[in-house]
């Protein structure tokens, strides 16, 4: 998995590499939402200890600032009592969050064995070309896209699939991507 929006820090051209655990910086102190805090609250409730509610607080501070900061492994380490290490060591290990800035339309392609044995691999090619030749996990000049490589997307009966946000898309063909990327706007 090439994993775009997730490639090594060290790996992604003009962003510049900061904090001791190699995350990078929005530049701006994070604190959650009012809402936010509310649903943390919430979701602590849930779960026996604060570690324990690690991945979905991460979530949601990807929901609520697009992406895994330095400063959001910094928050969140800080409001679960963790090292931040330890929760960026989390970040990195699972390729859900994003830890590069991604456009408006995070376009994940999955490249699983029954969307490339339908031409998943040519779809994410082309998408890339289309939307002006990104480079994987590269955001378009405009902010809109970011197109990245994902494994299962657990819609095998409608392969080749695609996610762009929260939305799931099925049998996206190179025949019908031009009217799929207009859709998204």
């Amino acid at each position: 998995m090439s994993g775009g929006a997730n490639v090594p820090v060290a790996e992604q051209a003009g962003l510049p590499r900061t904090g001791e655990h190699g995350a990078l910086s929005c530049g701006k102190a994070l604190s959650f939402s009012k809402e936010a805090r509310a649903e943390l609250d919430r979701l602590l409730t849930r779960y026996p200890t604060k570690q324990a509610a690690l991945l979905p607080t991460l979530w949601l501070a990807q929901k609520e600032w697009g992406w895994i900061s330095r400063e959001a492994v910094d928050a969140v380490a800080s409001l679960l009592g963790l090292a931040p290490a330890f929760v960026w060591g989390v970040v990195t290990f699972y390729t859900m969050y994003n830890r590069a800035p991604v456009g408006k339309h995070l376009i994940q392609v999955c490249t699983s064995i029954s969307c490339h044995l339908n031409g998943a691999e040519e779809v994410f090619h082309e998408c890339k070309k289309r939307l002006g030749g990104l480079k994987t996990g590269e955001t378009s000049k405009d902010g809109k896209y970011t197109v990245i490589e994902v494994e299962c997307l657990a819609q095998c009966d409608k392969a080749p699939a695609v996610m762009v946000n929260d939305d799931d898309y099925a049998v996206i063909t190179k025949d019908n991507l031009d009217a799929f990327l207009k859709g998204l706007g």
